[in-house]
């Protein structure tokens, strides 16, 4: 998966880690931040997301496409799609860019919009990646969990480095029944949850 990856996405990904860099560096407020994955995090969920059962892939917060495309590459080993969502315009019109420029349309469907509005019409969902605003976190964990197929996989970012704001949402996660949990120290701390 990682050892034919075409010049196209690897450009364009260098692309984003550096417009990722600059954001978080300089201060000025573009796009109102991508804050996107490390590229360690882009590998791990792409490993298990290719570990995946047969299922809907989806994603909650594209930002610029940059973890899609990671999810993608699994996508395409496994002849399916991943269905992703972003709620702003600018990171949407961002995020059309990266998948027309790395020829990956075919494997994505972006919608534009709060994937709270869309999340109850998706059953049968193998694979998950959570990366919106924290907010957010512990209403799509309770939407998604029961829509797993068994075995399906949901991550979400940002449990370390945001753990007091996701406190309530980890602790929960981290004591469900329905579901095999813990923290990974990869990144910004991923979520992994496994569904029984």
């Amino acid at each position: 998966m990682f050892h034919n990856v075409p010049e196209s996405i690897t450009k364009r990904m260098k692309f984003l880690e550096d417009l990722d860099s600059k954001d978080r560096n300089d201060g000025t407020p573009r796009l109102k931040r991508l804050r996107q994955i490390p590229p360690e995090t882009g590998k791990f969920i792409s490993i298990l997301a290719a570990s995946a059962p047969e299922g809907k892939f989806i994603e909650i917060g594209t930002s610029a496409g940059y973890s899609t495309l990671w999810i993608a590459f699994a996508c395409k080993l496994k002849g399916t799609t991943i269905t992703t969502f972003e709620l702003l315009e600018d990171k949407v019109k961002l995020a059309k860019e990266t998948f027309k420029e790395t020829d990956m349309e075919d494997y994505i469907e972006l919608i534009s919009g709060d994937a709270r509005n869309y999340l109850k019409n998706y059953t049968d969902i193998s694979f998950c990646f959570l990366d919106a605003e924290k907010e957010v976190y512990g209403e799509c964990y309770d939407m998604v969990i029961p829509n797993l197929v068994k075995g399906g996989i949901l991550i979400a970012d940002n449990a370390i480095n945001h753990y007091e704001t996701l406190k309530p949402m980890l602790e929960k996660a981290l004591s469900d029944d329905r579901v095999d949990a813990l923290i990974v120290p990869i990144g910004k701390g991923e979520l992994l949850c496994r569904k029984l």
